[in-house]
């Protein structure tokens, strides 16, 4: 916490005098046009990457930014939820899944696909990242291309996923949603953008 509160002393002494106006503006409400669907990953920040303001993105992080299938079965539904506000509530008219290299998320669904953990009860993070298991499936023995092809596919696979929402299909079958997909490398600073028209392309 101390080193949160001197971030903030900082941030309301320095960027807040610069920002007021700003800020002044998104308390009365926010208007996005994006939706960045991130992974939780602490090196992985779509506001630096991407260089925004305050305001510009609305932004659902969970375990290797993956997007469940749309189910209407009873339970929590935190991304459907954030997804449906977004699209329905606050109409964005972009959606990006962004993925990232080194990704611990998808490098344990790998790991579960090749070795399954033996029987009992599956952990939150068993039964979230077992969403990826086809992203995981007939992958090349070396290790660091299985990773990477493994990335992309999920981030296919999120963006086939988005399509299963009524709410997501109507407004891109209309022109009026845009559905894109991007892996950003940690290492090098490189993005790679994808969609299903043109496939993978570096930024």
């Amino acid at each position: 916490m101390d080193r949160l509160l001197e971030g903030y002393a900082r941030f309301r002494a320095t960027r807040w005098p610069q920002q007021r106006e700003l800020y002044a503006e998104l308390a009365a409400g926010q208007t996005p046009r994006l939706l960045v669907i991130a992974c939780s990953d602490s090196r992985v920040d779509p506001g630096q990457i991407f260089d925004v303001a305050p305001g510009e993105l609305f932004v659902v992080r969970n375990v290797a930014a993956l997007v469940p299938p749309c189910e209407t079965a009873p339970g929590l539904h935190g991304t459907s939820a954030a997804i449906e506000f977004a699209v329905d509530v606050l109409g964005v008219r972009t959606v990006l899944v962004m993925g990232h290299a080194r990704c611990g998320g998808i490098a344990a669904a790998i790991k579960r696909g090749r070795w399954p953990a033996p029987g009992g009860k599956a952990s939150f993070i068993d039964e979230w990242i077992d969403l990826a298991a086809p992203a995981v499936e007939a992958l090349p023995a070396d290790a660091d291309a299985a990773q990477e092809l493994a990335e992309r596919r999920s981030i296919e696979l999120s963006l086939d996923r988005l399509t299963t929402f009524p709410f997501v299909a109507w407004r891109v079958a209309d022109g009026s949603l845009n559905l894109e997909g991007a892996r950003f490398d940690i290492a090098s600073g490189s993005l790679d953008l994808y969609n299903t028209e043109r496939g993978w392309v570096r930024a």
